[in-house]
């Protein structure tokens, strides 16, 4: 491991995210140019991607670097991930020669791999990533594995400061979201985490069955305690959402049923009223909230068309700032004054 990898932010000092955020902001304001230049990011997609491609690509363009971008098995070698293995399938190329060649090409790589077992106990071990971070001699960036998405809760914390101002005690909900498919974790924990790191109360708003990992709970509620803030887990929707600053909602797959897709499905049934509405909104703190998501999301399933493209809506916002974040991030990472 370089010592340097952006694997979870939780896994950074809280000064360094803080010293993160500032750096994003000025270069929001346009006060930080250069820095990248000669500089080159390799990023692996194993899955697809919009907003963090386009954004990684463009931060190192806008700093006078250079991101080129591989995905294994369309135009590149399919990778095999499992350590001790005999490869005679159809992957083709070892994480391990990946990461070591990558690194005397790069000064960093950043790796995106969604859940793909069947099996959480293995799946929440998060090994990709951590083996990509394992055997790579230069700074790995994490573009959303199994259990975390940083680069994304970083902006979700950017976000937040830019539209709330102060944070500590404000209210922030992570409302789980029904969906037509299970969707990773990832995401969801790591804008708690972001809102933990905030000092936020941090309201985890979702139906039985649908928790989030215990070592995420511990992980917002030990972030939140230590910044001023709180973590609350509940079912009552409308409860938490009363007086709310922020709701997120979010979509995820229920743990327990995880790789019994059949199971997981019927866990999903009748909660199709887990939806962010105008109505909901009009519940937040004085009526003006406001309304964030990661995107991509499913108008009128997650979050209504009316809140996506009314005042109180963040998400573009959201998107833009992963851009900045990632700008400060990669600065900090492999810039010339790093």
């Amino acid at each position: 491991m370089s010592g340097r990898d952006w694997l979870a932010m939780e896994e950074w000092s809280v000064e360094a995210v803080d010293a993160l955020l500032d750096l994003a902001a000025r270069i929001k304001r346009g006060e930080v140019t250069g820095g990248l230049e000669h500089k080159v990011l390799a990023m692996v997609f194993m899955d697809p991607s919009l907003r963090t491609r386009a954004s990684m690509e463009t931060a190192m363009f806008l700093h006078g670097g250079h991101a080129l971008c591989l995905e294994p098995g369309k135009g590149s070698w399919a990778l095999e991930t499992e350590l001790d293995v005999v490869m005679d399938g159809t992957t083709v190329e070892h994480i391990i020669e990946a990461a070591r060649v990558l690194s005397r090409y790069a000064d960093a790589l950043a790796v995106r791999s969604f859940p793909k077992g069947t099996d959480w106990a293995v799946e929440r071990e998060d090994h990709t990533i951590r083996n990509f971070a394992r055997y790579a001699t230069v700074p790995v960036i994490n573009l959303e594995s199994s259990r975390r998405h940083p680069c994304q809760g970083l902006a979700d914390a950017l976000t937040l400061r830019e539209h709330l101002g102060e944070t500590t005690g404000k209210r922030f909900v992570l409302q789980w979201a029904w969906h037509p498919k299970a969707l990773p974790t990832a995401v969801p924990a790591s804008a708690a985490i972001a809102a933990a790191h905030l000092g936020m109360e941090v309201v985890v708003a979702r139906p039985d069955g649908f928790d989030l990992d215990p070592d995420d709970y511990r992980a917002i509620g030990d972030l939140a305690g230590r910044r001023g803030g709180s973590l609350t887990i509940t079912d009552d929707l409308d409860g938490a959402i009363d007086g709310a600053h922020a709701v997120y909602p979010k979509s995820w797959g229920a743990l327990a049923h995880f790789g019994r897709p059949d199971d997981e499905r019927a866990s999903r049934d009748g909660k199709r009223d887990w939806r962010l509405t105008a109505a909901r909104m009009a519940r937040t703190a004085g009526g003006r909230g406001i309304a964030m998501h990661c995107l991509p999301v499913r108008r009128n399933v997650e979050m209504d068309g009316a809140v996506l493209d009314g005042p109180q809506s963040a998400v573009i916002d959201q998107a833009e700032n992963r851009l900045h974040a990632q700008r400060a991030l990669l600065l900090e990472l492999i810039g010339s004054g790093s």
